[in-house]
């Protein structure tokens, strides 16, 4: 079985020769950066074959260093890069945007201002046109009371591939991180979503393995299916190890197994973002 995160940030650190924004609202998940050869450690001790790479809001909208990972181990490593849609040069770079060796497709924060405006002041309607015309697939981040905006994109542009990043989870733990979960879970009646079950941990108080986030993901795996149900982990802030963040759903949910099993670990994000499988 082909297990494949689709979450996980690297970065460098903030220098003189390569400075972060100084108007940066969002700090970094921790101190010390998370690299390219700790990444590949931390894989191969926990049995993951591939990461799909998110390069953080905190350093801009940069895709330098994920880029030059996935160039330098194809096999390994892809991305969901980022762009600035208020900028009027990013329209010119969707067309050709898959044509970056490495590239997957975008990935955009709306949960939080100013990011949070870029969605709710139009300042993004040109992208999901761009985006669908040139069959470039998606990651969003908003809060689960923002999730109707991305239904009616989904709607909207039925042949655009969204993914709804950690299932909508972005503040708190436990009852009150999903209180809204309902939300998150409606719009798996759009076929061109899927959902990635990724950075579960982070929003509990709960130990490992975790069993207060049981009902949650199946949940999830019940509205969208095996083949719309993405593990990840966000491994630079979770709480646990990285092999209990994959045994998790490997050995800890006894319904999840099989063929399900093989397109929630892995098969299913890799086939949705158009990232080919070998063999």
């Amino acid at each position: 079985m082909i297990i494949v995160d689709s979450q996980v940030h690297i970065w460098g650190a903030n220098t003189p020769e390569r400075p972060w924004p100084k108007n940066r609202t969002v700090k970094a998940q921790r101190e010390v950066p998370l690299e390219k050869v700790e990444l590949l450690r931390e894989m191969d001790g926990a049995g993951v074959s591939r990461v799909v790479i998110v390069p953080p809001s905190w350093e801009g909208d940069r895709n330098d260093l994920a880029l030059a990972a996935a160039q330098a181990h194809p096999d390994r490593f892809a991305v969901m890069g980022r762009i600035d849609p208020a900028v009027p040069e990013s329209r010119r770079k969707i067309a050709s945007w898959k044509q970056q060796p490495g590239m997957l497709g975008l990935r955009f924060v709306f949960h939080r201002s100013p990011l949070k405006e870029l969605l709710t002041e139009g300042h993004t309607d040109w992208l999901w046109a761009e985006a669908e015309k040139h069959g470039v697939p998606v990651y969003v981040l908003v809060s689960h009371s923002m999730v109707h905006l991305i239904d009616r994109v989904a709607e909207r542009y039925p042949r655009l591939k969204l993914v709804m990043d950690h299932s909508g989870l972005v503040d708190g733990k436990d009852e009150v991180a999903f209180k809204e979960f309902d939300k998150l879970l409606a719009i798996a009646k759009r076929p061109n979503v899927a959902t990635k079950v990724s950075c579960f941990p982070f929003f509990t108080v709960d130990k490992y393995p975790f069993r207060k986030l049981h009902p949650y993901i199946r949940q999830a795996f019940d509205a969208f299916g095996p083949k719309r149900t993405f593990w990840g982990t966000d491994l630079s802030r979770l709480p646990c190890t990285y092999k209990e963040g994959v045994t998790l759903f490997t050995e800890e949910l006894p319904w999840l197994k099989g063929q399900d099993l093989e397109w929630v670990m892995g098969r299913g994000v890799c086939e949705w973002l158009g990232w080919k499988i070998q063999g």
